[in-house]
This record gives C-alpha cells, sequence and structure tokens, in this order.
C-alpha cells in the first residue's frame, strides 16, 4: 500500500492458514517411478456466504502442470493436522509427470530477435524502442542439443572504455512481472508491477507474464487452458570480469548495469550480459534457462549436479539468537540438555559468531562505545578464544575439541557446524597478527557499487568504508581455510557455516574487479571444504550477489532471505514471502536455507509451517529451556530426522505476479512435492502496518469464528518533516489503549502505561530513544515506518521520548 496520506492500521492478529491438498490415485496400477500424484485439483474456495466461508482462497495454477480433474468440492473431507485446520483432498483421479525432472519440455517459442525497433520474444513484443546499440546473440551452436531455440543472450556497445556501463534496452509498458532484487547488499526480495518505471536498481531476476489480447478462462474446466500466456524471463549474469543487473527509470526504459569492480578492468562490450528465454510454464522455464547458462557459462553448477550436505535431513539448533555473541560451552550444554528433557533432541548444532579469537582496536575499555565500530573487529587466530579454553576443577582444563567431543558422546549429534566470516570475520583479519601474517593480509577500504547506494544503506559496509578491511591475499586464501578447517576438523568439526559473503564485491580493486575476486576466494572455499569435510558440508550466507551465484559450482545450500528476526513484528510476513519468492532463482543453484526460528514465539506456528514445505533444513535458535515442543513434534520424527520436501518451496503460478505483502488482499500459496505426495501451504503475509488515505475504506474478509483488530492512529507533523502517529503495545488486542498522552516540542514525548513491545509509524528514524530519561535501544523500518522499544521495567506509567 503507498504510504501517502493521513492515518495508521495495525493488524493485531495476523490471519495464516496452513492447508495441505494431497491427490490420491484410483489407478491400482500407479507408480511412483513413472508418475506423481496431480498437484492440481481444481479447488475454489469461494465465500457463497461471507459470513459462513473462509476468505477467498482459489487454489488453481498450483504447481507447473495442470490435470483435469471434476470441480467437485464433495470430494474434500478435513482433517486436524494443525492448530488452524488443514483440508485433505482425496478421490481425485489423474497422475502427471513431475515438472521440475529434466525430462520435462516446454513448448517450443520463437527465438528472440529485435524487429522494428522492438524487443521481440515467441513472436510478440517484449520491449519497445530498443536502442540501435543494443544485439541479439545466440546461444553458441555447441550447446545446441540440450539449449532451447528461445533462449539468447542480449548486449551493447559504447565508444568509450569503462569499468562501468548503463546501456537501456527499451521502453516496458503494460506487463506484469515479479523481480529479485537486493534491497540491501546482502539479500534480495520481490518486487512486483507492470512498467520499466516499478523496476528497482540491483535486479537481478525479471519475469515477465504475457498474455494474448483475447481474455483467459477462469474456468479451467470449461475446456480453456492459459496456454495464450506465456512467459518471459531475463537473467542478467556475469560474462568475463563484468556482472550485469537491470535497473528501470521513470521513463519506463529498462535498462541493463555491467560493472567491474576495478576502475582498470574496463571493456566497451558485452555480448552476453543478459540472458533471455521464455515459456509457457514458469517454472519449467527458469530451470531450463539455467540449465542453459550452466554448460554455457561453466562458472556454476545447477542444484542438481551438486552434493547435498547430510545435516539436510535432520532438525537442528543454532546458538545465534540463543546466545548472540556470548555464546559460550556451558550455555551450550544447557541447551542441548533442555531440548534432551523435551524429547526433541537437535542432531545438528551450529555454534555461531562468538568462538573465535578476535580484536577491535577502535574499542577500548572505559570508553564510549561507537556505534558501527563492533564491524571493525578482526581475526586475530585460526584457533577458539578463551571462552572456550576453560580451566575446570581438579586441575584438568577442556578446549574446543573436547567439548564438541562431550556433545556427541552425551547428546546424541550427529554434525557440528563452526561459524566464519568469508574473510575471517566482518573486519577481515587482523595484519598484525603473528598468526595470520603468512596469508599476507593489508587493510582496503570497500568501494560500494553506485547501484547497491541507491537501494537500502548498511550500516556494517558503512562502517567499513570508514574502518577498513584486512583483506587476504587471493592466492593466499586456500591456504588460510585449508589451516583453519584443517584445525576445525581435527576438533570433531564436520562443516562450516560462511557468512557476510558479499563484502568481497567491495574488495575488488587492485584484485582484478569484483567478480575475480569473488571466484577466487569460492574456488578456495570450496577446494578446502572438500578436502577438510564430508558431505559437502557447508552453509553459505549473506551471499544474494549474482557473483557468489554465478561461481558457485560446489557449494549447495545458501541462506535464502534475511535472518529471521525474533524482535521485528513486521518482518516475520516478509521474511517467509522473499524466501519463497527468492527461491526462484537460488533454487536452481542451492538448496534454499530458510533460517532458525524460535519454536516458543508468537509466530512459531506461521514459521513452522513454512519450513515443513520448503524443502529446506529445519533447525531453530530457541534459549536454554524456552521451547515449544507440541510445534517441534509436528516438524521433528522422534529420531531426529525431518520430513523434508523434495524440491525448494515456492510460490504458486497464480501467486507470482501479486503481492502477498501490501497488497492488502492475496494470500501466499506455496507448493513443493514429495515422493508420492504433494503440499500446498496458504498464508496471509500482509503486512501489519500499511499508511491509509483520508476516507479511504478498507475491506475485510474474515472465516467463522477469526477475527482482526485495527488500531487506527490520526498521523501528524512534527518540525514539518516528519510524519508520526504512535499505535501502542502492538502485541495487545487493543494496543492504543495503552497511549495515555503525546506531545510535540523540542522531542516527541509519549506518556504510556504497561510493559512490552511500543509500536509507532515514523517517517524518519530518531536520532536516539529514551524511556523514563534513559538511553533505550530501538529498531526501526525504513521500508514501513515501524518504530519499536521494548518496554521492560515494572512501573505503571512511563514516559518515551524519541528526539530527531
Amino acid at each position: 500500500m503507498a504510504f501517502n496520506s493521513s492515518s495508521i492500521y495495525n493488524s493485531s492478529k495476523a490471519r495464516n492458514f496452513f492447508k495441505r491438498f494431497l491427490r490420491q490415485s484410483r489407478n491400482p496400477s500407479y507408480s511412483p517411478r513413472t508418475a506423481v500424484p496431480s498437484l492440481y485439483p481444481l479447488l475454489d474456495f469461494r465465500p457463497i456466504n461471507p459470513r459462513r466461508e473462509p476468505i477467498c482462497l482459489n487454489i488453481r495454477k498450483i504447481s507447473s502442470y495442470c490435470t483435469r480433474v471434476p470441480h467437485n468440492l464433495k470430494n474434500c473431507t478435513s482433517s486436524s493436522s494443525s492448530s488452524k485446520g488443514s483440508v485433505f483432498a482425496k478421490n481425485f483421479s489423474g497422475t502427471a509427470t513431475d515438472p521440475l525432472k529434466s525430462g520435462a519440455k516446454m513448448t517450443v517459442a520463437a527465438a528472440p530477435c529485435i524487429k522494428d525497433g522492438s524487443l521481440m520474444a515467441n513472436g510478440k513484443v517484449v520491449l519497445t524502442g530498443v536502442p540501435s546499440n543494443v544485439a541479439v546473440y545466440p546461444v553458441s551452436d555447441g550447446l545446441s542439443s540440450s539449449s532451447s531455440p528461445s533462449a539468447a543472450f542480449l548486449g551493447a556497445s559504447s565508444s568509450i572504455p569503462s569499468s562501468r556501463h548503463v546501456f537501456g534496452l527499451g521502453v516496458l509498458e503494460e506487463s506484469k512481472f515479479v523481480c529479485l532484487f537486493r534491497h540491501k547488499i546482502w539479500w534480495m526480495i520481490p518486487r512486483f508491477g507492470s512498467s520499466g518505471s516499478d523496476i528497482p536498481l540491483e535486479t537481478q531476476l525479471l519475469l515477465l507474464e504475457v498474455r494474448e489480447k483475447s481474455a483467459v478462462c477462469d474456468d479451467i474446466s470449461s475446456g480453456q487452458s492459459a496456454n495464450n500466456t506465456f512467459y518471459v524471463l531475463l537473467l542478467p549474469v556475469l560474462e568475463g570480469q563484468f556482472r550485469a543487473t537491470l535497473q528501470g527509470t521513470m521513463a519506463n526504459e529498462l535498462e541493463f548495469c555491467v560493472e567491474s569492480g576495478d576502475a582498470h578492468v574496463q571493456t566497451t562490450q558485452v555480448s552476453e550480459a543478459v540472458f533471455i528465454n521464455s515459456g509457457d510454464n514458469p517454472f519449467e522455464l527458469i530451470k531450463e534457462s539455467f540449465e542453459i547458462l550452466e554448460k554455457q557459462k561453466r562458472t556454476f553448477a545447477h542444484i542438481n549436479h551438486k552434493k547435498k550436505p547430510t545435516h539436510l535431513d535432520w532438525f537442528g539448533w543454532c546458538t545465534w539468537d540463543a546466545f548472540y555473541k556470548d555464546v559460550n560451552p556451558q550455555g551450550i550444554k544447557e541447551g542441548l540438555e533442555s531440548f534432551l528433557e523435551g524429547g526433541c533432541p537437535p542432531k545438528f548444532l551450529i555454534i555461531d559468531d562468538g568462538w573465535q579469537d578476535t580484536f577491535n582496536e577502535f574499542q577500548k575499555d572505559g570508553e564510549p562505545f561507537i556505534e558501527g565500530s563492533q564491524f571493525a573487529t578482526r581475526l586475530s587466530d585460526i584457533k577458539e578464544n578463551s571462552k572456550f579454553k576453560v580451566s575446570e576443577s581438579g586441575g584438568s582444563s577442556t578446549n574446543l575439541k573436547e567439548l564438541i567431543h562431550h556433545i556427541k558422546e552425551n547428546y546424541g549429534l550427529k554434525y557440528v557446524y563452526m561459524w566464519h566470516a568469508l574473510a575471517g570475520y566482518w573486519g577481515g583479519v587482523l595484519a598484525s597478527s603473528e598468526a595470520l601474517k603468512k596469508y599476507n593480509p593489508k587493510l582496503a577500504y570497500p568501494v560500494q557499487s553506485p547501484g547497491k547506494l541507491g537501494n537500502i544503506r548498511d550500516i556494517a559496509m558503512d562502517s567499513l568504508e570508514k574502518y577498513g578491511v584486512g583483506v587476504i591475499d587471493p592466492q593466499k586464501v586456500y591456504d588460510f581455510y585449508n589451516d583453519m578447517h584443517g584445525y576445525l576438523a581435527s576438533s570433531g568439526v564436520d562443516g562450516v557455516k560462511v557468512d557476510v559473503q558479499n563484502l568481497l564485491e567491495t574488495l575488488g580493486a587492485g584484485y582484478g574487479g569484483r567478480v575475480s575476486i569473488t571466484r577466487q576466494y569460492h574456488e578456495a572455499l570450496d577446494k578446502s571444504v572438500e578436502k577438510n569435510f564430508v558431505d559437502n558440508n557447508l552453509i553459505c550466507c549473506m551471499c544474494h550477489n549474482s557473483d557468489s551465484i554465478f561461481s558457485s559450482k560446489n557449494s549447495a545450500t545458501a541462506r535464502a532471505s534475511e535472518d529471521f528476526m525474533p524482535n521485528e513484528p513486521t518482518f516475520q510476513t516478509l521474511h517467509i514471502a522473499s524466501v519463497s519468492f527468492n527461491s526462484l532463482l537460488l533454487g536452481e543453484v542451492v538448496v534454499p536455507d530458510w533460517d532458525m526460528f524460535h519454536s516458543n514465539h508468537d509466530t512459531a506456528e506461521f514459521h513452522g509451517a513454512a519450513r515443513a514445505l520448503g524443502g529446506c533444513p529445519v533447525y531453530v535458535s530457541d534459549k536454554p529451556g524456552k521451547h515449544d515442543f507440541k510445534i517441534l513434534r509436528k516438524l521433528v520424527l522422534p529420531d531426529g530426522s525431518i520430513l523434508r520436501a523434495r524440491y525448494s518451496g515456492r510460490p504458486t503460478r497464480d501467486c507470482l505476479f501479486i503481492d502477498p505483502v501490501m497488497d492488502g488482499k492475496s494470500l501466499l500459496k506455496i507448493w513443493n512435492l514429495n515422493k508420492l505426495t504433494g503440499v500446498v501451504g496458504v498464508f496471509n503475509c500482509q503486512g501489519s502496518l500499511s499508511r491509509v488515505p483520508k476516507n479511504k475504506t478498507i475491506e475485510v474478509s474474515l472465516g467463522v469464528l477469526q477475527c482482526e483488530i485495527y488500531t487506527v492512529s490520526p498521523i501528524k507533523v512534527f518540525k514539518e518533516n516528519v510524519d508520526f502517529a504512535p499505535i501502542g503495545l502492538i502485541k495487545m488486542y487493543n494496543s492504543g489503549g495503552a497511549i495515555e498522552d503525546c506531545t510535540f516540542g523540542d522531542s516527541i514525548r509519549i506518556k504510556a502505561r504497561g510493559s512490552g513491545l511500543f509500536g509507532a509509524f515514523s517517517s524518519k528514524k530518531p536520532r536516539c530513544c529514551k524511556v523514563d530519561k534513559k538511553d533505550e535501544d530501538f529498531t526501526y523500518s525504513s521500508e514501513n515506518g515501524l518504530l519499536t522499544v521494548n518496554l521492560q521495567s515494572e512501573s505503571s506509567f512511563k514516559e518515551i521520548e524519541f528526539v530527531y
């Protein structure tokens, strides 16, 4: 919804539905080797009586194929497999080929070309006003046996050599699309629109829906289908030392940017910067395109050609949210003990940030803390820090090796992973460290891409631009990884989670550019993991740039979205939506990791249900003793294994071009397949904070015994440039009842009662927040303006002050 008016509403209860649709075949000769039960029962939940029926759920075009079945809801019976209920659809006939097997083929489409100044795909106009310096280049003849005639590359030329070019491709109008773009340097999220002006900077996938002029009949059972709809995929890729992205202009022009990240690496022409393909099935189209690019580029491997880590099929625990950097051996033991007592012990453990030996020269005892300086912390040794070298009673001592041996023996762990950053630590490595001098580290100052700076800035990168990064010589980085991984393996460690990966894109100057340094580091990492750990036990994280994606030859799993943030109430729905849409791209290269969540959390059922069908690992970051075993037992079998679906959970076809987070009306459906059955989850991911125009009507649909409470707060202007509206205790039904007074002066002062998470809308981020005249931490979302502060004291009334 547009932020352009005068009131706020806040939903205190997210409506989420987790419904499974399964198909049983009547055919007694049905064989799982030759067919998969159809995941396309044309179930259509439409409210005949809005007071009796649920919110409209149109379960159509769920998968990437269609099987004709009777449109008869009498064939549905219901059962209970979650707290929100579920539906079990049975007695439908028909089978269908698995759409994601390599044998599945799309309808052959016409080759892309430029005709009369228009870019054509499948004989239809995609872009108009194509500049004369843009050309279409065919996929090489050597791949003709496996490539599609509908695929090609787009390139362009300039008379001036440069390390960064922005080329126009043409005008895009009146064509529904979904794109994936990097809103932050580390992560992608989806965006939806219909013209070039809607396409943001740093777009890395663009999928267009192209329809014939004749209307598409919605009643598939009448004999028509969606054959008059096809899809066009544009993927900006790597070409040599250059990396490409897409972006739009206010004039609806679609552009592509190519950059090397090194002023000395220049070009005047690219011919394989943007890949284009088309077809009548979006899922097959994306899969086929990545298979073509895998053979054409030879810089990455498709997920089907990689060895998947075995931890994916076991329940896990990560220490991050449980302890943050205060992780220690005693806390790890206490956490594992509490899982064991509850009858659901994890089988893999990630010891996250906090175990390494680091040093920060910008933080000194007795001096005030400087915000951002924490990211300048650098690695000083490859071994564990003093917390993991503990002297025990009787004069004995323990270390990392003894800890891992103990927890595997006593708590049944199969795998232990350790966290580290791709550059060693957030600030790289300490150049003055005697233990690390042999890797030739040098202090370098990151340079961010202009395209990246056009979206959301990141405090970590802004800080590192100031403090610098200790960069390991790319020629020595394999030795660094091999030494560290060899030590960890000798201590009983089974794998690593490697974080902060996109930092490398800012450090390419002097090393041949961002693509070159990224590729060198990834090749060294893959080689070390293969040597020191079995089963390709590597989790990649903060790696959503095309430099990393198209340099991924071995790594087989990666985090699929920004962190699960337990204290960010409005982030929970965006998290689920982002992961599912990001999996359209990431799922062709890695197994998307949906991140940890908390089993004892307001949104635990929502997150747990999503991970049940995500085809992803399932792991939590609960604090010791803070668990909901009822939810965990819906995800984890008694032996600690999980029921992981076969593919990456992605939006159903009819959800691809709608905004399930902010359009205020659409539900998100995510589909997947098991060996013999299919699974679909339906989620209400609509944001809980929106700015509503004055006198605007909001339509709300509710099912039986479902309710929502909205807090409406008028927006007032503070000092002529800040729009502000208090909301109240956002986890309470009557949120606004906690607000006693709100006054504007030199600052904004609110008198509130109660304790818990207090929320407000603010068009700008405050400089600081005080609660009862004491500085208090707060969170702020620049995307929707939600400002939150945790009121912790037990006093009846509190004074909150926001200073701008």
